[in-house]
């Protein structure tokens, strides 16, 4: 597939637009990551489902991506108006543990989310405090250029100062829900660096040339970004819930500090849904991986749901749609029961997806050559080749699976039907058929015999 085929949606534009690299056969990908103060539900990890597709998509047609993703832990506060307590030292004080226990606990969840959903991990995972003498460098920067004024609880960027701010959306539709903090001259003016408050000693806190405090939310993107991919690097990807203010303000500190844009794309994964809302940890509405492994799901069914829909639609999370999603896998996996060697990719097919793809991640129309496929009258060698090669994006690690084991007594019940059968007994039979289903299992009659299949 030649490069200039793919296109992307860039939220920067409101259109889609041919991709081209900044460096040839490479492509520069920043990712915002998790704030580690509590395990990531389906709805965070439906973004990064979207990343990692977007990522194999880019390695599928040959680039090579170097993808960074940030880990906030210090500076995310409770209330985008930077106000409240930071997320990560009100958990610590709830769970009476340090910072360090809190966000190392839950980083390695994340990751083990990652591992479960086959999802690649980046080229490095950038931890926000391991850079604060870098943010600190950057907001002298915008101090130096007249972009920020200090109030009695920190340092603020003066949005007045910079006549495209909002880029990506209209302040007053992203920051409506923003409220004047303690001095703040504009409600869409946003932290740069926060004070320690007088008589509390926080676990993390770094003393600054404005006094002893922490970064703001937003800096440590930009700085981060920035130092690891240069500026502007490729592509900028997040939740739709980051366009508003999160990546508004981000635009806003790095082209301040620069003059120069942060990045060319900007892709946004939009919301989760449960019961037609938004899934989010305040909605109190969220469900982890670990939550749908409990109730029988592989999370790769969870992967398969995903990726058939597309980035940007709502897609509405429910339990029927695991089933249908866990029997169209189960199904797909059927194929790789039995490996086959020596097969060859059909070119047409091959070239559907790679168009689907090309065609702003159109995952829904991927899927629907991959099962083009499937039924196609060529040799099963054929159509594993196809499927595996397809299976470098769609990740489902079809090349390692390994039917689940039939318990012998499951077995043994499908024997003595199929005698039953031979036999005429059909009462018997059917009798047989209700204890394997019991058991959570059933049996699939072809013409080469049968087949037992799990029910979970």
């Amino acid at each position: 597939m030649s490069p200039a085929q793919i296109r992307f949606y860039n939220t920067l534009t409101h259109q889609k637009e041919v991709f081209h690299s900044l460096k040839k056969g490479v492509v520069s990908l920043y990712s915002c990551g998790p704030t580690v103060y509590q395990s990531a539900h389906i709805g965070n990890l439906k973004t990064y489902l979207f990343v990692d597709i977007l990522k194999r998509t880019l390695e599928y047609v040959g680039y090579r991506v170097k993808h960074v993703m940030n880990i906030t832990d210090v500076g995310h506060l409770t209330s985008d108006a930077d106000t409240g307590e930071d997320k990560i030292e009100e958990t610590a004080k709830k769970e009476q543990k340090t910072v360090h226990e809190i966000t190392h606990h839950y980083a390695d969840l994340f990751q083990k989310d990652l591992t479960s959903l086959n999802i690649e991990k980046p080229t490095k995972f950038a931890w926000a405090s391991q850079y604060i003498k870098d943010q600190i460098k950057l907001v002298q920067q915008l101090e130096k250029k007249g972009y920020t004024y200090k109030t009695d609880d920190g340092l603020y960027f003066n949005t007045a100062k910079l006549s495209d701010y909002g880029k990506l959306k209209a302040p007053s539709e992203g920051q409506a829900r923003v409220e004047h903090g303690s001095g703040k001259k504009s409600p869409s003016d946003f932290a740069l660096w926060k004070f320690s408050k007088e008589n509390e000693k926080r676990q993390q806190e770094w003393p600054s040339p404005w006094g002893i405090g922490y970064p703001g939310w937003h800096l440590e993107c930009s700085t981060i970004s920035t130092k690891e991919l240069g500026q502007p690097f490729d592509i900028h990807t997040g939740g739709e819930d980051h366009i508003g203010t999160h990546h508004n303000n981000e635009i806003a500190q790095s082209e301040a500090a620069y003059d120069k844009p942060l990045a060319n794309y900007w892709l946004h994964s939009v919301f989760l849904l449960t019961n037609d809302a938004k899934m989010s940890k305040s909605q109190g509405n969220f469900i982890t991986l670990p939550d749908l492994v409990a109730e029988g799901y592989d999370p790769l069914v969870f992967r398969y749901l995903v990726i058939t829909s597309h980035y940007r639609n709502k897609l509405n999370f429910s339990l029927v749609a695991m089933e249908g999603a866990r029997n169209s896998l189960n199904n797909l996996q059927e194929l790789f029961i039995k490996k086959v060697r020596g097969g060859r990719i059909l070119e047409d097919y091959r070239k559907a997806f790679i168009l689907a793809l090309g065609d702003d991640l159109n995952m829904s129309e991927a899927i629907k050559v991959v099962w083009a496929v499937v039924k196609e009258d060529v040799s099963l060698a054929d159509k594993q080749a196809t499927i595996l090669d397809f299976d470098r994006v769609l990740g489902l690690g079809l090349e390692n699976y390994q039917p689940p084991v039939i318990p012998k007594n499951i077995i043994n019940l499908a024997n003595q039907r199929e005698t039953a059968r031979k036999n005429n007994d059909w009462s018997r039979a059917d009798e047989l058929r209700q204890q394997i289903e019991t058991a959570d299992y059933q049996v699939l009659d072809t013409d080469s015999g049968y087949t037992i299949k799990s029910k979970s």
